[in-house]
């Protein structure tokens, strides 16, 4: 199978905006995020301003910030499993409704945990991460939009090289791998295309996982790729009704973040 294919579909029209907010949008800087009282941290990366046409809708990038790989089990454990709360919080249940039950069974899969995507969770787990984020750092973070996820993973690139961006079902031996170690593109970003699939919000207001995963062939994987939940993705969560938290059969389910106005 021929691994590099042509990623631009008919009708996507992708363009970067002149910067007339000066040179600002141009000198802005990736910066590093932390994680209050651990030694959690990952990069966030200046996404350029431009604007993509989706939908038959033009859709505006502006002043955006886009974490540099999908998030990983050292952040997303902190937020899951309290670990940024002290005993006493725990016993009392600070922020019990806003953080995850216990999930059924490893949600990791066995794949690997340190530096990997943290996986199988429901796009509201995601949300109310970001949430949690926003309030641990004083920025704005969420999900990315899906016009915003697809304008940031084509970036100026319009022919991908699957094998040297993505792990996916030729090379991934049905497992996700640690982020970062594939290829980024023109703008920094790594494993937007493969290892775990991305939560955005669609363009129709619904949960929407886009980019294709490490069980997608190489035919699914471009920037146009799109999953929506089915009945199946919990089908063997035996809790009733089924948690809104983890995905029982969704290993493929990642997600990064955005943050607006970065620094």
């Amino acid at each position: 199978m021929n691994a590099r294919i042509g990623v631009v579909a008919i009708g996507i029209i992708i363009s970067q905006l002149p910067t007339h907010s000066g040179a600002a949008s141009q000198q802005r800087e990736p910066f590093v995020e932390t994680i209050a009282g651990t030694l959690v941290k990952f990069t966030m990366v200046p996404v350029p301003d431009g604007s993509i046409t989706l939908g038959g809708e033009e859709h505006t990038v502006r002043n955006l910030w886009m974490s540099e790989s999908e998030i990983t089990w050292d952040a997303y454990d902190v937020w899951a499993f309290q670990f940024d709360l002290s005993p006493k919080e725990q016993a009392e249940g600070v922020d019990a409704e806003s953080r995850p039950t216990r999930p059924y069974g490893a949600p990791d899969r066995g794949f690997g945990h340190q530096g990997y995507p943290a996986i199988s969770m429901t796009h509201h787990a995601a949300v109310e991460f970001c949430k949690w984020l926003s309030k641990k750092t004083g920025r704005k973070y969420r999900l990315p939009t899906e016009a915003e996820w697809e304008y940031a993973a084509r970036a100026k690139e319009r022919e991908y090289d699957l094998r040297a961006v993505s792990w996916h079902w030729d090379n991934a031996e049905d497992k996700t791998h640690p982020v970062g170690k594939k290829a980024p593109n023109q703008w920094g970003l790594h494993d937007t295309l493969g290892n775990a699939a991305e939560w955005c919000d669609g363009l129709d207001g619904k949960p929407v996982l886009c980019g294709g995963s490490f069980a997608d062939k190489a035919e699914k994987i471009n920037p146009g790729a799109r999953a929506y939940q089915t009945p199946d993705w919990n089908e063997r969560d035996p809790q009733i009704p089924k948690s809104t938290w983890w995905l029982s059969d969704a290993p493929f389910a990642g997600f990064r973040v955005v943050c607006e106005g970065g620094l």
